[in-house]
C-alpha cells in the first residue's frame, strides 16, 4: 500500500503534504508528553514489522497489515500520527518502500485515516472484542480505499494528449484492484491482529 515516488503528480504530493503536516505536528507534540513512551515505541516497532511482512494472496498480489488503528486504541489516534510518521519515514528512507515526494501521502493513507476511522469505529462498537476486531478491519478497508482514489484520480486530473503522466490506471481500476482483496483477505488479518495484540495487553494490564 506504500505509494513510490512517480505515481503521484506534484501537485498531490504538496496537497499531501498539507493535508498530512498539521496532524503530525500535533501528534509529535503529544508524543513528546506521553508517559509511556517504551510502550509506544513497542507498538511502534510492531507496526514496523507487520508492515514488513507482505502476505501474499490468490492472483498473484500481496499486502500487510497496518497496526495503526492498534496504536490509535491504546494511545489514541493523535499519537498514532505521530507513530506511524516515524514507521513511514525509516521504511522510505533505509528500505525504499514509499517515497520521499509521497510521503504526506504515505501518512495519510496509512496513519491519519486509519488512525481516526480506527478509533472511532472501536468507540462505537458495541463490544469490546468485537470492536477490537472491526476496528482493525475498517480502518485497513479505509486506508487502502483512500490509497486507491489518491492513485486513481492521477490520469483523470493529469494527462496529456490523452496519456497519463504518473499513476496510469483510474478509479474503476484500482478501487477494485485494491479494495476486493482488502475486503475479502487484508481487512480481517488486521481485524485479527487487533483483535490477538488488544487482547494480549489488556490481559497484561489486568495481570491474569
Amino acid at each position: 500500500m506504500h505509494i513510490p515516488d512517480g505515481f503521484l503528480s506534484p501537485e498531490t504530493c504538496i496537497l499531501s503534504y498539507g493535508l498530512s503536516l498539521p496532524f503530525l505536528y500535533r501528534g509529535i507534540k503529544g508524543v513528546l508528553e506521553e508517559e509511556s513512551l517504551a510502550k509506544l515505541a513497542s507498538l511502534s516497532a510492531l507496526s514496523f514489522l507487520v508492515m514488513m511482512i507482505n502476505i501474499p494472496i490468490p492472483g498473484g498480489t500481496s499486502g500487510h497489515a497496518l497496526g495503526t488503528s492498534l496504536i490509535a486504541i491504546v494511545f489514541g489516534p493523535w499519537k498514532a500520527v505521530a507513530s506511524l510518521s516515524i514507521v513511514l519515514a525509516i521504511q522510505a528512507l533505509l528500505f525504499a518502500d514509499g517515497g520521499i515526494t509521497t510521503y504526506g501521502a504515505n501518512l495519510l493513507t496509512m496513519g491519519i485515516v486509519p488512525a481516526f476511522v480506527g478509533f472511532w469505529m472501536w468507540r462505537i462498537s458495541p463490544r469490546r472484542a468485537l470492536g477490537y476486531f472491526l476496528s482493525g478491519y475498517v480502518s485497513l478497508l479505509s486506508s487502502v480505499l483512500t490509497a486507491a482514489i489518491v492513485l486513481g484520480i492521477q490520469p483523470i486530473f493529469f494527462s496529456q494528449g490523452g496519456q497519463p503522466l504518473y499513476f496510469p490506471y483510474g478509479l474503476k481500476t484500482t478501487l477494485a484492484a485494491m479494495g476486493i482483496p482488502a475486503l475479502l483477505f487484508f481487512g480481517p488479518i488486521e481485524g485479527v491482529f487487533n483483535l490477538a495484540v488488544l487482547s494480549f495487553l489488556l490481559k497484561d494490564e489486568k495481570g491474569v
